[in-house]
């Protein structure tokens, strides 16, 4: 009879790994699809845009109202249409994200960012040449790419506690890169069957995604039966053993407070409700969210810029004295993205160790603005050269939008002042990455305009807002590292 008693354990162990796996798997393609499907117009602005004046006598080359002197303007317009309602969406989606079904709402977002973007390439076939249409659709293709990411990052946070939430989030968050480097293999490789096709294809990957996240993806652990992860750091909290305290998790924790913060919060914590949202005033309250959002905000429009123009700035650009394809400048623009899945991951492993998400991210921003001024002074003298310098960049750019968008979010999104509401998750992971998103709005569209003046003033607008990103980080980043020193005294 014990024999019995005892087996059933480890099969539910089994069971809790295998659906975290599965949840895993799912989100990370959910997401990819998502960054899949927003990369065609930064691969077909070189074709819809002017031509390099070297390799075609016509300057009015390209696809109307987009060609000619003021094309690159209207690209960047483009960008601001997309990415402000994204931004603008990305609210509204975490506030209702928080009180509906979480796979439903993921899978409508899915299946609505797969039409617009189709709806898009259609415009190829169609011959459209009305600039009012893209910007419609960039529009409505935006208000549905705002729900996918506080969707899949509540989902990942209700599945996955605060013990190396670093490094799995860091490595999980590679789906943007891996995302980004999909949509540019696939948008360049169909290029030259027609601009349409480049998006055409996107957007039915994500559509098809978006059925096997409606039909396999479990959004809670509470719905199976197993205990949720923020109840296990309470439980733990409350018998000082709270989880990887060993490892300095303590320390991580006041770190993102603040210093001198932890007693205020015991006093006026609001006792909410596990059951019921937090509201979109009170998440902007919460210590720390503020200034990781506003540091987010330069990160990300730094991160956008490379998203959205380094294919057209590689392709204007002559490494080696030539200028390359359209297919080429698409396909050598991925590196960027290689580069920033290695730092995602390192950013989170880092911060895991130290316990110090703040310093960490400091650390990255300032390598980034080195590696900025390397690749745009060196970067076109080999291909070589060009390769590894934007490797680095892409490595040290997107080391810390990755960190702050994920471990960050859900660590201030289950922090002791909710008291493990984690129906506050959505809520903050989208006050964060929307005001992000409207960084990510502006850096296109200025870069839109500055680059008719020249790339220099592009990367100095790029060095300015990483400078920037890191002063809004250095009062965290110091009470972090006062603790270190404080805990080892």
């Amino acid at each position: 009879m014990e024999t019995l008693s005892l087996a059933p354990p480890p099969p539910r162990r089994q069971s809790l790994l295998f659906h975290r796996i599965s949840v895993l798997l799912l989100t990370f393609s959910a997401y990819a699809a998502f960054h899949a499907s927003r990369k065609p117009p930064s691969i077909v602005k070189s074709v819809l845009g002017p031509e390099v004046a070297a390799s075609n006598s016509s300057a009015d080359a390209g696809w109307p109202p987009f060609n000619g002197l003021r094309g690159p303007h209207r690209l960047g317009e483009l960008d601001l249409a997309f990415l402000s309602s994204y931004s603008a969406g990305m609210y509204l989606a975490g506030h209702v994200g928080d009180r509906i079904d979480l796979r439903r709402f993921l899978a409508f977002g899915m299946l609505g960012s797969g039409i617009s973007t189709a709806a898009f390439g259609m415009g190829y076939w169609w011959r459209v040449h009305r600039l009012s249409f893209f910007l419609a659709v960039q529009i409505v293709s935006g208000l549905f790419q705002s729900i996918g990411w506080p969707c899949v990052v509540a989902v990942v946070g209700n599945w996955f506690g605060k013990s190396k939430r670093g490094l799995i989030m860091g490595a999980w968050n590679s789906h943007t890169s891996v995302g980004n480097i999909l949509g540019s293999v696939v948008a360049s490789s169909v290029l030259e069957f027609g601009w349409g096709w480049s998006f055409v294809l996107p957007g039915i990957l994500i559509i098809i995604v978006g059925a096997f996240v409606l039909a396999f993806l479990v959004v809670d652990p509470k719905v199976l039966g197993f205990e949720s992860p923020v109840m296990e750091i309470e439980i733990n909290d409350a018998g000082n053993g709270l989880e990887g305290s060993a490892n300095g998790a303590n320390g991580e924790e006041v770190g993102l407070l603040g210093s001198g913060e932890k007693s205020d919060l015991d006093m006026k914590a609001v006792d909410l409700d596990s059951k019921a949202a937090i509201g979109f005033l009170e998440a902007w309250r919460l210590p720390s969210v503020a200034p990781y959002a506003f540091c987010l905000f330069f990160s990300k429009l730094v991160a956008y810029t490379f998203l959205y123009w380094l294919p057209f700035y590689i392709r204007h650009t002559a490494v080696s004295g030539k200028h390359l394809s359209h297919k080429t400048a698409g396909i050598l623009s991925t590196i960027f993205d290689i580069g920033g899945v290695f730092g995602g991951i390192s950013a989170g492993f880092i911060s895991d160790r130290l316990g110090a998400r703040a310093v960490t991210s400091v650390l990255f921003l300032l390598f980034s603005i080195p590696s900025l001024i390397l690749y745009r002074l060196y970067g076109s003298i080999s291909m070589h050269l060009n390769i590894g310098l934007m490797f680095l960049s892409g490595y040290f750019v997107n080391g810390p939008y990755s960190l702050i968008t994920t471990a960050v979010a859900a660590d201030l999104g289950t922090q002791d002042m909710i008291k493990g509401n984690s129906r506050a998750l959505a809520t903050v992971t989208a006050i964060i990455d929307g005001t992000g998103s409207v960084g990510a709005a502006l850096g296109p569209l200025l870069t839109g305009y500055i680059s008719t003046r020249g790339w220099n003033s592009v990367f100095l607008m790029l060095i300015f807002s990483t400078s920037l990103a890191i002063l809004f980080l250095i009062h965290i980043a110091k009470a972090e590292v006062t603790s270190k020193m404080s805990q080892r005294r």
